[in-house]
């Protein structure tokens, strides 16, 4: 199992086990907040939540962690307060408290993470090993006290501001009608699972004024007869694609695949692999740039929270253009009008083809990472090493993107107009996050 239970075992590499009062160091260094992110992701991972759904989970807990840093440091971060939906105010510092503020902002975004959508506790070991690291680096009774009460109503203030967000309330809303029509999308093999959130749109946005503030062009008209057809083209060119992939072709494919539950039939036998979702990619991305930029705690918080804001609009943003068209998935047409024994490279996951929300995600990220860290910030992406598949290297976050784009194409998962649009989109969505929020001052 997959744990970060850090403080036994693997702390010792960072700070050793001795029992000293150099509680400050240890909890200003921005590494244990990457591994913090990173329990969270395993905690996501190992509960099969869709990519959509993770980006909640990583978006209040990232937002938590921010506005006690915001708290600690007022003048060099801002309060999101008023300046995202629904966020009216947040809570201050006691006069004359003595708060350790890295040590709250942990604390916060293990109380959000675990709460949001998971049964409370699911992170409480985690926690308990947090708790401990700061009693036996000697962090003063009155000092621990103050911080975990300061993060625990900042932990309070923003679940209520998250339970207004609608999530519930779609929990219960009518499913996907599957019908017979001409190029609309319907479950596709092995699994044939239902339609996923086609009520998205409703969550209520960050930083988009509506779900609808950005809405791409209509897709090609669905049309498998006229070879000079837009759409006929684009079929052709992911079936002949898939067929003639090349290793490298391959090796982009299954680094981006980010698929959070596949599963893998084999004769009679059918099992499930687990892989971290887009979010959860994204989010271990600013983990290798902040370290490997040597930000400092606050900066790698608010890296952590800038990055998933962006996340969560941009699926808002795509979801509204998948359940507007609900456009079939490439899979579906080839098999029914070409070849039926074809298939795609990836396995194609549970909602309409068009447009991409991997592709709009990655270039709305892409965005704001480069707001934080700047362009050409040149990284070694080594997400992807613990389920087997090699590192690759980017000259930035949006070449990043870029690859992504072309990703879910050779997965024959979309078409590439649609992964061209997608990427356009997303990042109209990143620009809006960088444009108007004011989180990091000077």
């Amino acid at each position: 199992m997959r744990k970060f239970l850090l403080f036994s075992c693997s702390v010792i590499i960072l700070w050793g086990c001795n029992s000293k009062k150099d509680y400050v160091a240890v909890f200003n260094n921005p590494i244990l907040f990457c591994k913090t992110v990173y329990q969270l992701n395993g905690v996501v991972m190992g509960n099969n939540f869709s990519p959509i759904v993770a980006s909640r989970n990583y978006l209040y807990a990232s937002i938590a962690a921010y506005e006690v840093i915001a708290a600690g440091y007022p003048e060099k971060y801002q309060s999101l307060a008023g300046q995202l939906n629904g966020l009216k105010s947040m809570p201050r510092p006691g006069e004359g408290k003595k708060i350790n503020f890295e040590f709250a902002s942990l604390l916060a975004y293990c109380n959000l993470g675990s709460s949001v959508t998971f049964p409370e506790g699911s992170m409480d070991e985690y926690v308990d090993s947090l708790k401990k690291l700061a009693t036996d680096h000697g962090m003063p009774t009155d000092v621990f006290n103050n911080s975990v009460a300061f993060s625990d109503t900042i932990s309070h203030a923003i679940l209520n501001w998250s339970k207004k967000d609608n999530y519930a309330q779609t929990r219960s809303a009518e499913k996907y009608s599957v019908t017979d029509e001409p190029g609309r999308w319907v479950p596709t093999p092995p699994a044939y699972a239902s339609a996923m959130e086609p009520h998205w749109n409703q969550i209520r946005t960050l930083v988009m004024d509506s779900a609808t503030e950005f809405v791409p062009p209509p897709p090609y008209p669905f049309n498998v007869k006229d070879s000079n057809s837009d759409y006929y083209k684009q079929v052709m060119l992911i079936k002949n694609a898939i067929e003639n992939l090349t290793p490298e072709q391959k090796h982009i494919a299954d680094f981006w695949d980010d698929n959070p539950f596949k599963l893998n039939v084999s004769g009679h036998v059918m099992f499930g692999s687990k892989k971290f979702s887009p979010p959860g990619h994204w989010m271990s991305i600013v983990g290798i740039a902040a370290e490997k930029s040597k930000a400092d705690f606050p900066t790698t918080v608010y890296a952590y929270a800038k990055t998933s804001i962006a996340l969560f609009d941009a699926f808002i943003q795509c979801w509204d253009e998948k359940y507007r068209h609900n456009t079939v998935r490439p899979e579906t047409v080839i098999n029914k009008y070409f070849d039926a024994g074809w298939q795609p490279y990836l396995q194609t996951p549970p909602f309409p083809e068009y447009t991409c929300g991997h592709s709009t995600c990655s270039s709305a990220a892409a965005e704001v990472l480069t707001s934080v860290f700047g362009d050409n910030f040149s990284y070694t992406d080594s997400t992807e090493l613990e389920f087997g598949i090699k590192n690759r290297s980017y000259k930035s976050f949006r070449d990043a993107a870029e690859e992504n784009n072309w990703a879910r194409f050779y997965g024959g998962i979309h078409f590439h107009h649609s992964c061209i649009v997608s990427t356009e989109y997303g990042k109209k969505v990143g620009e809006l996050v960088v444009n108007r929020l004011k989180m990091k001052k000077g």
